[in-house]
């Protein structure tokens, strides 16, 4: 190899070894940051209900907080989102919405999951819940970007707070809730959702796999240095030969 194209492979290698070390402190970073993130959810999950009216304004600080909801569920103007999956079957989560007594506002709520062949059509009759108290956790809507099948409003495609307030005829709070399970699943009952998993993801595995290629391109720079070494000595000595045989000529 010559001396400019071994001082760019070099220079190259180091260069990409630096990239990878930052990325896999990076991945470290957001692995602390998910542990932070999960120890806050985890303690909002763990807390005692409350009403909605207790709730924090700000939806950002509301979201994961238990809440008990007491209302009668507005099964007239239900909604479906739609291509949910459930242990691999497809299907349906059911958002009704609840009308909050003293207001005209009315918040959602995600009963939970009922199956449909084509991940989007379900007799809503069927999965009503005798209940009128649901315990759950709170979500955010998303503001924008919704959208909902052309030929059936009430069936959620992306979920959006502009999507469900185009779908019903009075306000809508911006977050909604989802209901977790209190008992049994059952074949005849909507099946609850779970709290979201509290795990680490993949952030360790991907520092890990930053820093071996950081590894391999040190490693890779060392190799062909001594290589060049060795070359270089190994023509010295055929020069030096030559040299020496010219001479005794």
């Amino acid at each position: 190899m010559s001396g400019w194209r071994l001082r760019l492979f070099v220079a190259l290698a180091v260069v990409s070894a630096a990239v990878f070390i930052r990325l896999g402190v990076w991945q470290l970073s957001r692995r602390d940051e998910r542990r932070a993130r999960n120890a806050l959810v985890a303690a909002r999950l763990d807390s005692t209900p409350v009403t909605v009216a207790a709730l924090p304004k700000d939806t950002a600080r509301a979201r994961f907080r238990r809440v008990r909801l007491d209302g009668v569920p507005d099964y007239e103007h239900e909604l479906v989102w739609a291509a949910r999956t459930h242990k691999g079957s497809p299907g349906v989560n059911l958002l009704t919405p609840v009308r909050l007594p003293g207001s005209d506002t009315a918040i959602l709520l995600n009963r939970g999951w009922v199956y449909s062949g084509d991940g989007a059509t379900v007799d809503l009759t069927k999965w009503r819940d005798r209940d009128s108290t649901f315990i759950g956790y709170v979500e955010e809507l998303p503001s924008v970007a919704g959208t909902s099948y052309a030929d059936r409003p009430n069936v959620i495609a992306r979920l959006s707070h502009d999507a469900v307030a185009r779908a019903l005829p009075y306000p809508v709070a911006p977050v909604y809730v989802i209901v977790l399970s209190d008992s049994a699943i059952a074949a005849d009952r909507v099946a609850r959702l779970s709290a979201p998993p509290l795990d680490e993801g993949p952030h360790l595995s991907y520092a890990f796999q930053w820093f071996a290629f950081a590894t391999v391109a040190l490693v890779g720079v060392g190799i062909v240095l001594r290589q060049s070494r060795l070359s270089a000595s190994a023509s010295a000595g055929v020069r030096d030969a030559a040299g020496a045989t010219r001479g005794t000529r």
